[in-house]
Order: structure tokens, then sequence, then C-alpha cells
């Protein structure tokens, strides 16, 4: 991650729409997530599925990269939503944002997040915003 030097140390860059303060708390939560490979479902080919536990919540993972860009799904959760987060933080704003209401993803059977970052559609139940994001991924902070 590129960032302004200020002596020795690099600050990363902020990431637009996330206070500064809360979005050093969500980096610092990073390290925490314990990552493990799923059971149940498998995901489509050319994507990668996992399980991120942080604390005594948990959210399924699906990130998909093709020639089109990068598409992450994740659970409908507060660490589904840390995990988009820290994804927008790498990656800059997503191209498209949405999100699949419960039952509708067999992979997601609680509902999920949606962001892609390239062409190609999204679900639209419902759009969430970045502020909701933020909302939503406070609780699993501790």
């Amino acid at each position: 991650m590129a960032g302004a030097e200020v002596g020795h140390v690099t600050d990363p860059p902020e990431a637009p729409g996330i206070p500064a303060s809360l979005l050093e708390r969500f980096r610092s939560a990073e390290p925490r997530i314990e990552w493990r490979s799923p059971g149940g479902p498998r995901a489509r080919r050319g994507a990668t599925v996992r399980i991120a536990h942080l604390f005594q919540e948990e959210a399924r993972v699906v990130r998909s990269e093709t020639a089109h860009g990068l598409e992450l799904r994740v659970d409908a959760g507060p660490v589904g939503a840390l995990v988009l987060l820290l994804e927008i933080d790498r990656h800059g704003p997503p191209t498209t944002l949405g999100a699949a209401d419960a039952g509708r993803d067999p992979q997601f059977p609680s509902g999920a997040l949606v962001a892609r970052w390239g062409a190609g559609p999204v679900p639209t139940d419902s759009r969430p915003r970045l502020a909701d994001l933020v909302d939503l991924a406070r609780y699993a902070l501790p």
C-alpha cells in the first residue's frame, strides 16, 4: 500500500468515506482474523472460498478474479462487512456494490454483500452504501 512519507514511517492513505480513526481500528483488526477452508457447497470455477473468523463471528468469503476484474462476495454480517471494507481499503472504491437477500444464493443462506472492481453485474436486492458497510463492520470490533 502506497502512502506519504512522514519521517521514516509510511502512513497508509485514507480509504474514501471511512473516518481515519475508524479505518485504523479496522486495519488493526485484520491480523486477528483467522482464516480456514470451508465445508459445504463449492464455489464456481476460478473462485477462492474461505471462512473469516474474528472473535465469535464468522463470514464466508468468495473471491473471484477474471479478465473482467475482481468480485468479492461475503456474508451479510459484521465480519463480512469488515473483510469487504479491508478490500476497499486495498483496491479503492468498487465499481459496483450490491446485496443479495437471504435464500437467494445457496452459498450465502443469510444473504450476501457483493463488491465488484471491473465490469459485471452484482445483485440488486438492495444497494448498500459505503456508510452502511462501515456501520455494520463496527459490530465486528471489540
